[in-house]
């Protein structure tokens, strides 16, 4: 599931605070699944008041107090999450017309654990054993059936209690530290804690004092009572794989209060925001967080920053009609892994391909000097692994530039002058079953590869130079009906020139259709431009050849050209391109300062150059 959070909704936020399922219901929007975790303090408030009993607790030898939940009391903790809190939950996911699902962890056995050890407490100031505490701690879930409810379900709500299925007893649970364990269970993208403060406070009483950082080994001496789970469960999550951890309030997901996780070493410099860029998922229509991450994060003087209507994180730095494009994009594909330093470099899905990139166009809006008379706009576009190319389309019909330079690995000693354009069909075919022993039988798969032959021969008429892959086979039977479904890619070379497509015939009968999913001609820039001379100049301050390549792959610099054809394009940014898309991304910290040092010199010696014009 690439886009899943795990949020913890404290029951102050829910019960207090309904505009957090606004909140909720965005991510859901923007296509995300959430399986939200909510405590139940408030409820359990609420439950005893109601029938006027007594709520007790235990004083540990630590000072810490803690809810006692004895076999007496377990029925009404049980009963306060289902008369107050998942009611709570249910009606305002409802109102935002959110398909939800509800129910106590260890319902159905769906959340399990086992009973802890009995508890060293006070009493008259002196320690005694509590041996029938029904509290415990997490041993595992129903993975197969979470997963399976949440396709299902835009929402899945699981509040303590668990069931220790030895005892066949309910037990309780710290629902921020249940939250933890079930995101590393299903492998979140996103890990979140709402509380009630603006994350953690160096000084509780100073709003202002937010921690916005926590590394591997950092100490924390600020953090008192419920903080202490949070923060015990944040680290809990990192240790395990989650790379997107945040603490964040007061009630909000979207606020500046907030509190992050690394799983890292703090002190890495210029190194620091590209390890934790890398850290961010962003998988194809899931680069909201990463965007909102930069927007509050980059606060450097001169430059402005805002999240377009298409979700491209934009920067701004200087307002003259010089204007200098640095496009990157935010997205990667799937899947997520781990992300992993050294004292050479750092490994994760999306370094290579191409954060490592556009985190250098960042660094530009500090170091790059931008002249009175000139604009450096910097921005970080969506969906560009995927068909849509929605950040690069939106920018092309809605910006403007005098010339762009696009973040894709070229490596520290080339420049990338073109990239091939991409020709996408969707090939169906549907007819009815038939025995494939009748004469001359044929089936649909086979019919499909027929199709795909021809349509090879005839893109390859039109453009001898071309590539072309079938990437994809679906095939169902639906009562009788058989279909299959092929996904048909072709690389395409610049001379095939912008018109290509509507040389190539396509009508294969009735029975096939052939959908154009993506049309994008190829491009070349050439070598005589004031942009190419930029990196030629700055190349040789460095004391360097510069190697000029054209790329099979594709990049928004296509999207752009279709109507940008004569704004100078190049790309340039660390890393091997051979390693995109695949589980072995690495990127060299050597080559991240060598290709940001020729990037800045480029970027002035262009400002230079346009200003002498």
């Amino acid at each position: 599931m690439d886009h899943l959070y795990v949020i913890k909704l404290g029951s102050s936020t829910l019960v207090n605070h309904p505009e957090i399922f606004e909140e909720i219901a965005a991510i859901v929007h923007r296509g995300g699944k959430i399986l939200l975790v909510a405590g139940g303090a408030e409820g359990i408030k609420q439950k005893y008041n109601s029938i006027d009993r007594e709520m007790p607790f235990l004083t540990l030898v630590s000072g810490d107090e803690v809810r006692y939940c004895s076999p007496e009391e377990m029925p009404i903790i049980r009963a306060a999450y289902d008369e107050f809190i998942i009611p709570i939950v249910n009606d305002n996911l409802k109102k935002h017309h959110l398909e939800v699902y509800s129910q106590s962890g260890g319902e159905n056995d769906i959340v399990f654990g086992a009973k802890a050890k009995p508890l060293k407490v006070l009493k008259n100031n002196k320690p005694i054993i509590v041996r029938d505490s029904l509290f415990g701690n997490y041993t595992g879930c129903n993975v197969e059936f979470l997963k399976a409810t949440l396709a299902t379900f835009d929402v899945v709500c699981l509040t303590p209690p668990i069931i220790d299925k030895e005892l066949g007893e309910f037990i309780n649970i710290d629902a921020d530290v249940l939250a933890a364990h079930l995101a590393i269970e299903l492998e979140a993208q996103h890990l979140r804690f709402v509380t009630s403060t603006y994350g953690i406070l160096t000084t509780i009483e100073d709003e202002r004092s937010t921690i916005s950082d926590v590394y591997l080994g950092d100490e924390i001496h600020s953090i008192k009572g419920r903080m202490k789970q949070k923060v015990r469960a944040a680290n809990l999550a990192i240790h395990h794989g989650i790379c997107d951890v945040c603490i964040t309030g007061p009630h909000t997901l979207e606020g500046t209060g907030k509190t992050w996780f690394w799983n890292m070493e703090k002190d890495l410099n210029d190194m620091d925001l590209l390890n934790k860029v890398v850290r961010i998922p962003s998988i194809s229509q899931g680069e909201h967080e990463l965007a909102r991450y930069l927007l509050d994060t980059i606060q450097y003087p001169g430059v402005s920053g805002r999240i377009d209507e298409v979700g491209n994180i934009v920067f701004q730095k200087g307002n003259g009609p010089n204007k200098l494009l640095l496009l990157g994009h935010l997205d990667t594909v799937p899947h997520i892994w781990k992300v992993e330093s050294d004292s050479q470099g750092i490994t994760g899905r999306g370094v290579v391909d191409a954060k490592g990139c556009f985190v250098n166009f960042i660094h530009m809006l500090r170091d790059a000097e931008v002249p009175s008379n000139g604009s450096l706009l910097v921005i970080g576009a969506v969906e560009e692994e995927i068909s849509s190319s929605k950040g690069a389309h939106y920018i092309k019909d809605h910006y403007s530039a005098d010339a762009v330079i696009i973040g894709e690995p070229s490596g520290e000693g080339s420049l990338t002058l073109g990239y091939y354009g991409l020709y996408k069909l969707e090939i169906t075919i549907s007819r009815p079953q038939e025995h494939t022993a009748a004469k001359d039988a044929l089936s649909v798969i086979d019919q499909l590869h027929v199709v795909v032959e021809e349509i090879r021969s005839r893109v390859q008429n039109i453009d001898p130079q071309c590539l072309s892959s079938l990437i994809d086979i679906q095939h169902t039977n639906d009562k009788g009906i058989l279909t299959v479904t092929g996904i048909l890619n072709f690389r395409i070379s610049p001379p095939a020139g912008k018109a290509y497509a509507s040389k190539i015939e396509l009508d294969f009968g009735e029975e096939v259709i052939v959908k154009v999913l993506r049309a994008t001609p190829g491009f070349a820039n050439p070598r005589n431009c004031v942009l190419v001379k930029a990196f030629i100049r700055s190349f040789a301050k460095e004391e360097k050849s510069i190697h000029y390549i054209k790329k099979r792959g594709t990049s928004d610099m296509n999207t752009l050209a279709t109507t940008w054809d004569a704004t100078p394009m190049v790309a340039y940014g660390p890393g091997d391109s051979s390693l995109d898309h695949t589980n072995h991304e690495y990127l060299h910290i050597q080559e991240v300062e060598a290709t940001r040092t020729i990037l800045k010199e480029a970027v002035g010696e262009w400002f230079r150059l346009k200003g002498s014009e």
